[in-house]
């Protein structure tokens, strides 16, 4: 087979992709390019197919349990991470990651309590967290996107002002960003926060995303991290958005906190979402990689066509994950971009104005698609500012 026919971005053509029913294909009018939500346009790897169509054959449908999915996860990051943290006994099956970090900061805060975030970030981390009844309490991300200890500190004495808890939700690698953040980084993170006596709760969802000439580091592997909470899930990296399961993995130091989860917790993961990120993490390897191989091919692609087409909209090719955060404010648009492409472009990207401070004037686009739709998506977008802007 030749090397672009393993590309699984190349196997499905725009109007296959229209077949598909999820929120991605159906949120829109069928004549708008949908690089929104984070779904990838790709076949699911044929390991993770055969896994789930023998359960189904079998009958195996019931309640989800076990440690393979743990197992699974462990076996994944000492090959890939050269990392060891995950033990079963510290693990838990999740719903999801969002649901599962809500599970534990019910574990490890009260109501009324802050969660640090780094911003612009993730739009769920304030909705989950504000519907927790937590406050949010912003530590904004530097000009290059990476963690700032000049904000973090501050804001990680803020959150446990008056004697109270706190934790910092930590985005690692970052969405919307695509940083992947460096030992250093993380070590001195685990520094300042333990100094303050916040605790951390990482979401690693992306963690199998990163691209070429960036290395992944566990944040449980750091210096100082043995009481912090991992999330991590297989759904993001092998588009299994729908067959729901993650973990959560606890340091040495939190494991006494992870025991005091509801059992009732459990009940919630898919148990076809648990064999099949199982498949994923144990035989899915070179999917995984031909997948990198092609992500990297499209941001590549993305510089180039943003460079020719669209040189007022900054962009910082992303380290990690097939998001790429666009920042428009040279445009003039103030925080209607998004709305200018999907008007009069008929390109469906998400507005930054959600991420938070620092969110306001850009949008997310997902490159995770053919690169045609990547080419015709941009072509699409500059038409639209030609149509729009003066002059």
């Amino acid at each position: 087979m030749a090397a672009d026919e393993t590309n699984p971005l190349r196997r499905l053509s725009l109007a296959e992709l229209r077949l598909r029913t999820s929120t991605k294909w159906t949120a829109y009018p069928p004549d708008v390019l949908p690089l929104w939500v984070a779904e990838m346009d790709t076949p699911v790897a044929e390991p993770v197919v055969r896994a789930v169509t023998r359960a189904m054959e079998r009958g195996d449908t019931g309640y989800a349990g076990g440690t393979e999915y743990a197992r699974a996860l462990d076996a994944f990051a000492r090959e890939r991470w050269g990392w060891d943290g995950v033990v079963a006994e510290r693990t838990a099956i999740m719903p999801d990651v969002m649901l599962g970090v809500v599970e534990i900061l019910k574990l490890i805060t009260s109501p009324g309590d802050a969660v640090v975030v780094n911003s612009p970030v993730y739009p769920p981390f304030y909705a989950f967290v504000e519907h927790l009844d937590r406050r949010i309490v912003e530590a904004p991300l530097d000009e290059a996107g990476r963690i700032d200890p000049a904000t973090l500190e501050p804001a990680c004495r803020e959150a446990v002002r008056g004697g109270r808890r706190a934790a910092y939700l930590l985005c690692s690698p970052h969405n919307p960003t695509g940083t992947v953040h460096t030992a250093r980084e993380l070590a001195a993170v685990a520094e300042l926060t333990a100094g303050h006596g916040v605790r951390v709760v990482v979401d690693e969802i992306h963690a199998p995303l990163v691209l070429a000439g960036t290395r992944f580091v566990p944040y449980l592997s750091v210096p100082g991290a043995e009481s912090a909470f991992s999330m991590m899930s297989a759904s993001k990296a092998w588009h299994l958005a729908g067959l729901k399961a993650a973990l959560a993995v606890a340091g040495p130091g939190a494991a006494a906190d992870l025991a005091r989860l509801p059992g009732e917790v459990s009940h919630g993961p898919s148990h076809l979402g648990v064999i099949a990120h199982t498949a994923a993490l144990r035989h899915g390897g070179d999917w995984l990689d031909a997948l990198l191989a092609g992500l990297d091919g499209n941001r590549r692609l993305l510089a180039d066509l943003l460079a020719r087409q669209l040189p007022e909209v900054g962009y910082a090719p992303p380290e990690a994950t097939y998001l790429a955060w666009l920042d428009c404010r040279p445009l003039g648009l103030g925080d209607r971009a998004a709305s200018v492409f999907l008007e009069h472009g008929r390109v469906a990207l998400t507005a930054g104005s959600g991420f938070g401070t620092g969110g306001a004037g850009h949008v997310r686009l997902n490159f995770a698609t053919p690169p045609e739709v990547l080419t015709e998506a941009v072509g699409r977008m500059r038409k639209a500012l030609d149509s729009t802007l003066p002059g």
